[in-house]
């Protein structure tokens, strides 16, 4: 066999498989979809005061700005002004927006509204709802230490998950505007598998 029959011969072949691989493909058309786990964006908060909030999350849980308190107008004619809009209604006449970002990349922002002053947030975990975010950091006694000391407070003692087997710990924390968040000695993952460090 010569080097163009052989030449010929591997074309065939390839040409086969293609032609079986998509219709492979083709027929899994048919089949349903599994869904993938999203990723988390951001999550927002509203405070009384935005460049102290700014101040005590960048100081003391450490996140970086991503854009400095910057004053947004109610109007029609931008992008921005229109999406706030549909978001918030009318009324509002103008408010402060601020955005951050922790260690992982996860965006933190900012708001402080006219109203933000007066009404202050409810710990309310039986309402249906969002009642707190959480924070890691493997040294929980410091975290809060720190958050104490900048006029937040330490909602309940330091608990373990797993006492003298394990070394999760948690502990609810109040930011000093009231907003109520946790925090996580480690990963969301390994507080809850059975497995880990066994």
């Amino acid at each position: 066999m010569n080097k163009f029959s052989t030449l010929a011969v591997f074309l065939l072949v390839f040409s086969a498989f293609g032609y079986s691989q998509t219709k492979r493909d083709m027929s899994n058309l048919n089949e349903p979809v599994k869904t993938y786990p999203k990723t988390f964006s951001h999550i927002g908060i509203t405070v009384p005061d935005i460049e102290a909030a700014v101040k005590f999350y960048t100081e003391v849980l450490g996140f970086y700005v991503i854009m400095e308190p910057t004053l947004v107008k109610e109007e029609n004619e931008t992008a921005i002004g229109q999406m706030c809009i549909d978001v918030f209604g009318e009324g509002w006449e103008t408010f402060k927006i601020a955005h951050l970002s922790t260690g992982d990349k996860i965006g933190f922002e900012i708001f402080e509204f006219n109203e933000s002053k007066e009404l202050k947030p409810n710990f309310e975990p039986f309402r249906s709802g969002l009642f707190h975010f959480s924070i890691q950091d493997p040294d929980v006694e410091g975290l809060v230490k720190k958050i104490v000391d900048a006029g937040g407070k330490q909602r309940m003692p330091i608990r373990e998950y797993y006492p003298g087997e394990k070394p999760y710990r948690m502990c609810y924390v109040e930011d000093p505007f009231g907003t109520v968040f946790e925090i996580y000695s480690h990963s969301y993952e390994l507080h809850y598998s059975q497995g880990a460090y066994k």
